[in-house]
């Protein structure tokens, strides 16, 4: 109770103080915001910190949209719980100040309706007018990132730079198909990773090209294959029509290629290099061979 009214008291003397050009709640400098993370995983539930400089006077920032006021917590480094008071920019943002304090300040809070999850696939919206970085749990190993597959091999998120808007989503449970294609004694694995149904997968040595038919449109289909099957650059069509795609390498002498079909149809991928046929290569060894026998035959009579 008398932190409470400690808190309305200095409120009230700072808001007589400091003039503001509105009625809104919310008073003092700019933050100095060191970090700002945005914490997502496979729940509802995305946290967002802030790490805010030291500070000999109040400061106020803009939360990200959607806090849930009731998760809001303030620490120092110490991990010694702060004073601090919500408010609101004048245009549906809600801020929020903090008081002195000669060490930095954390701020930690929940938002709501942020991530859903629709047909096995994870949604995250967030925007901030300043740079974040957005970090994945562990059991997230790829995401789509506005339509564009980013696998996360040896990272642990990813930084939006000077802040904006982002749409991430990501499997619940990843839908793997893993096709198989034999050539003479080599095996390769082509690996599908979408919640659509696959049907007649078929590779095609002398068209340079792989095919299979989706059943279901606005669906995320990310294909991963070794170069040496596929390489590129390549061409993607939709029932004979060329659709968008994003291209990415997974690994080395990898490429992962990541397209949302906006209808059902025959999926076709085109590349300009392929595993050659020996028989592209016998005109040309037999005639290397001739021209090896050649001279030896010169020297040598039949009698």
């Amino acid at each position: 109770m008398n932190n409470q009214i400690y808190l309305i008291v200095l409120f009230l003397a700072l808001v007589t103080i400091i003039p503001t050009a509105s009625a809104q709640l919310s008073f003092g400098g700019e933050a100095n915001q060191k970090l700002i993370e945005v914490e997502v995983n496979k729940s509802e539930i995305v946290n967002v910190k802030h790490v805010l400089s030291a500070s000999n006077m109040p400061v106020t920032l803009n939360l990200f949209n959607g806090v849930i006021t009731e998760s809001v917590m303030v620490t120092n480094d110490d991990g010694v719980e702060k004073q601090f008071a919500l408010g609101s920019d004048g245009e549906k943002n809600q801020t929020i100040t903090i008081f002195p304090s000669e060490l930095n300040s954390i701020i930690k809070y929940n938002l709501e309706d942020a991530s859903t999850l629709y047909e096995n696939l994870w949604t995250v919206r967030v925007g901030y007018s300043e740079t974040f970085s957005v970090l994945f749990s562990e059991e997230i190993d790829l995401f789509f990132l506005n339509n564009s597959i980013i696998e996360l091999r040896n990272i642990n998120g990813i930084t939006v730079n000077y802040g904006g808007s982002v749409i991430i989503q990501y499997h619940d449970k990843i839908s793997k198909i893993i096709k198989e294609v034999v050539w003479e004694e080599d095996k390769f694995n082509v690996e599908i990773i979408t919640n659509s149904k696959i049907d007649r997968f078929n590779f095609d040595q002398t068209s340079k090209s792989i095919s299979f038919q989706v059943n279901e449109k606005n669906k995320f289909v990310a294909i991963s294959m070794e170069e040496e099957l596929l390489g590129g650059p390549y061409v993607i069509l939709l029932n004979d029509e060329k659709i968008k795609y994003t291209k990415s390498s997974i690994k080395e002498n990898y490429v992962s290629l990541s397209i949302k079909p906006e209808s059902p149809g025959e999926i076709i991928i085109i590349g300009t290099t392929v595993i050659p046929e020996f028989s592209m290569f016998l005109p040309l060894i037999m005639g290397f061979l001739i021209i090896l026998t050649l001279p030896i035959m010169r020297k040598v009579s039949l009698h």
